[in-house]
């Protein structure tokens, strides 16, 4: 977290983790991708009712579930991957997501780590799509951020993200 806090102050497409917003203790979570030889965690969103009726887009993609459907009879909707805020990353800084079900786990900590099963499957199922899409988006956003502007501005600033990851590895 206090990685993600250092990205915040340079960057404000940072997802927050604020704790004026209650989000001190929320988890950064996402899955990783390998991208021009760095490592980049996307953030997985749990399903909202604003992402219903968004459309799959450069910097977006709606994580559906293959065989569960919506009371309209489409795929239902469990997630989204928001590729504007993805962060570079070293290993070193991840912690793994035990998604394992286990005896003492109440209601609540059943549902969520299903629904991550569920998210990761898809993602599994998905690579080649989720690898192409963060690719694309990080070539128009680095390389033509001038001729994308509109899209640059919800983006990260991947470039400099990148650079305040090599600092903050030096300095810990």
């Amino acid at each position: 977290m206090k990685y993600v806090r250092n990205l915040a102050k340079i960057d404000n497409n940072v997802m927050s983790v604020s704790p004026q917003i209650n989000k001190k203790t929320r988890p950064f979570v996402g899955i990783l991708i390998l991208l021009n030889d760095k490592k980049y965690c996307v953030p997985l969103s749990s399903p909202k009712a604003k992402f219903e009726n968004k459309k799959n887009s450069v910097d977006f993609m709606r994580i559906t579930h293959p065989t569960k459907k919506n009371e309209h009879g489409a795929n239902k909707l469990i997630g989204v991957l928001n590729f504007n805020n993805m962060l570079p990353i070293k290993d070193e800084l991840l912690s793994p997501i035990d998604l394992t079900i286990h005896k003492g786990d109440d209601l609540k900590r059943i549902a969520y780590k299903s629904l991550m099963r569920d998210q990761l499957d898809f993602c599994q199922r998905n690579q080649k799509m989720i690898l192409k899409r963060a690719n694309k988006l990080h070539d128009l956003v680095t390389k033509y951020p001038d001729k994308n502007i509109n899209l640059a501005k919800r983006c990260c600033n991947f470039t400099e993200l990148e650079k305040e990851l090599d600092k903050y590895i030096k300095r810990n």
